[in-house]
Parts: C-alpha cells; structure tokens; sequence
C-alpha cells in the first residue's frame, strides 16, 4: 500500500499529543519589493486548476464548466477546449474543480478533471478522464462519483494529487448541510478518496473489505479539502481544509484516520452557535496549523521546502516555513497589496510559482523572486 507514515508523517500526526499545539497569528506581510509578479493571462471565468503541459503550455479549467488553453507563448486562446466532460452542474462553489495530467501524460495524454454533476436538486463530485491531443479531448469518461447525491451547491472538494505508486487521492466536501455524515464511512461527504487510474477502490485502501462506498475512502471528518500537495522527499501528503468562522486547518493525512469534523472543530458557526463543545479530543489528531479568523484556503503548494497557501477570503498568498519536526515555524503573506481572491498555487517547472484568481475576469499570474 502507498503509506505516507514516514518517520516525518509519524512525528506530524503525533503532533495530538505534543505539549506545543498548533499555533494561530498574524502573519507578517511581506514587502513587494521583494517579489515580482508577472500577469499570463486574464479573462477566465472563475479558474479553478490549472495544468503544465509538456509543452510549455497550460490547461485551466473555469467553474462555469469549460476548460481553457493557454499556448506556450502565454496566449490564452479564445475558444475553448472541445470534449469535456458533458454533464456539469455549474452552480454555487460547484462546476470544473481541478485538473491533472496523468503520471504517463507523455505516452497516454490522459488528463483527469474533477468536477460536480447533476442538478441544483441532486448533485455530486465526480472524476472525468479523456486523452488530450493538443487541441481537444476524446474518449472522456467519468470514472468516479461520489455517493449520495446531494441538494446543496457547497462543499464539493475537488482537489487531487497522484501519489509515487501511480494512485489518485481526490479531496470531497461534507455538502455543507450534511456534516454529520463526514464521520460515516459509508459514503462520501467529508472523506478523501483513493483510486486507481481507471476510477477503481485499490485493493490496499484502508476499509476496502468493507466493500460500497467505504472501499474508496482514504480519510474521513473532513469539512471540505481544498488544498493537496505531497512531499516526496518525505512522503508526507499535506492537505488544509476550511473551517466555519475560524478552524480553518493544515493536517498531515494518514490513511484510514478519522480527522474529526463535526465532533471537534476550533470554528463556531455562521449563527455564532458552537458547532461542537470540543476543539480537540484525544482520539482526533490536531491539525498541524489552525487559521482563527478563517483565511479560506483554497490552494497548496510544495515549494521550495516550505508550504505555500492561496486565501479567498484572506486575500493573499500565506508562506508556512517548517521546522525540522514538521511545525509551522513561521508564516508570512504575499500580495496583500493586490486584494484579489486567490484560489490556486502551483509549483512550476520553470521554478516559479504560479496562481489563479477567483472572480469573473479571472488571471493567471505568475510569481518570483525580485531580480
């Protein structure tokens, strides 16, 4: 089974019984001067993921439902990609989520977007694959939906990473309306999920025996993961999730562990009413980092050796260095200056890190190191 309880993943989780708890500050702004931002694109209609192709070109998919090409020259072309997937529900945080290439891209030329399907009335997250030419796509599939369907336009996850034995870990909302269901194992709502390339439950998940629903399941008592990143010099896979007002969280995921929304959480909710009397218990592990008031993290990134993280409602871009056990040491912000929602971050090939904004004339921008 692809573990991620290397010695580093190990001291992390134990961080629940740490005498030093997960700190929450105000970070320190960083001086523009000292980075510089470059705009590739403009015009896109809420972006959500964005992909590197080989060639030097980007595929980024909008909420609204299609999937955008950028050139290798940073020429955003004006139709759309063709052949996506056909049954997108575009509605409240729903729609296109993110987009990968598939380990193999060069001799396979899959490419997998997440993405949520159904109505207003009965929706769900979904994966969709299809073989990507250069200009369009053929041969899309949707390979897995996530069950039950639900009647909200919130909290879909969307996230993905792939993993060094070639699986795919996708992120899940709890639905919002539905959180108490993130603590059952019998579908869905507020787990992370584990699959083959072809959408199957690998035979090595950590309740697989179970069969249904639970032979997906990764990770549960989730609220809704929108940030993914593994490190593979450590094998740790990161993930931050939103709170309600407050507790928005970094965790280390461990396979099989149960994170513990709704029955602890550090955030209150949109009433003011406690949504649990517990922020922590002994059979939940802590998050590594908490945000109070929320931040709303929606993107995360590995590089350089530190954690990178775009903020909605914060409206900057939060730099977590690490300490040699795995803590946050230090955080700070960039473009604060800008006061644009930020969704995504990626790490580039080209060294630099690249982001998305989230609003109707959305960008792509890219940031490095002043000169």
């Amino acid at each position: 089974m692809m573990m991620v309880r290397l010695a580093a993943a190990a001291s992390l989780v134990a961080l629940a019984g740490c005498s030093d708890p997960p700190r929450s500050w105000q970070a320190q702004d960083i001086d523009p001067a000292n980075y510089q931002l470059t705009v590739i694109a403009s015009g896109l209609n809420h972006p959500w993921g964005l992909a590197f192709l080989p060639d030097g070109a980007m595929l980024v998919t909008e909420r609204n439902g299609a999937v955008r090409l950028i050139d290798g020259d940073g020429n955003l072309q004006d139709a759309a990609v063709t052949g996506g997937p056909d049954d997108v529900f575009a509605g409240g945080q729903g729609g296109l989520l993110d987009i990968v290439l598939a380990p193999d891209f060069e001799t396979s030329g899959l490419v997998y977007i997440s993405y949520s399907a159904g109505t207003a009335s009965a929706n769900h997250p979904a994966l969709w694959r299809g073989r990507f030419d250069g200009q369009g796509f053929s041969g899309g599939e949707t390979v897995f939906r996530a069950v039950p369907d639900r009647a909200t336009e919130h909290h879909y996850g969307g996230r993905m990473v792939f993993l060094p034995d070639g699986s795919l870990v996708l992120t899940l909302g709890d639905g919002f309306a539905y959180r108490e269901r993130a603590q059952h194992r019998d579908d869905h709502l507020g787990a992370i999920v584990r699959l083959t390339h072809g959408g199957a439950a690998p035979e090595d998940n950590p309740f697989h025996a179970g069969g249904g629903a639970a032979a997906y399941v990764y990770s549960y008592g989730h609220r809704n993961v929108q940030g993914l990143a593994f490190d593979p010099q450590t094998g740790v896979l990161w993930s931050h999730e939103h709170g309600p007002r407050g507790g928005d969280e970094l965790n280390v995921i461990e396979p099989g562990v149960n994170y513990g929304w709704p029955v602890v959480s550090q955030g209150i909710d949109y009433t003011g009413a406690r949504i649990s009397p517990f922020e922590t218990l002994p059979d939940f592990p802590e998050p590594v980092h908490v945000w109070t008031p929320s931040i709303a993290p929606s993107g995360l990134a590995l590089h350089e050796g530190d954690l990178y993280v775009t903020a909605l409602a914060g409206r900057a871009l939060h730099r977590l260095e690490l300490d040699d056990q795995g803590r946050v040491a230090r955080e700070t912000r960039l473009l604060t200056e800008r006061g644009q929602r930020l969704r995504h971050v990626l790490s580039g090939p080209d060294g630099a890190l690249w982001l998305l904004t989230d609003a109707p004339d959305g960008q792509v921008l890219r940031l490095t190191p002043a000169p």
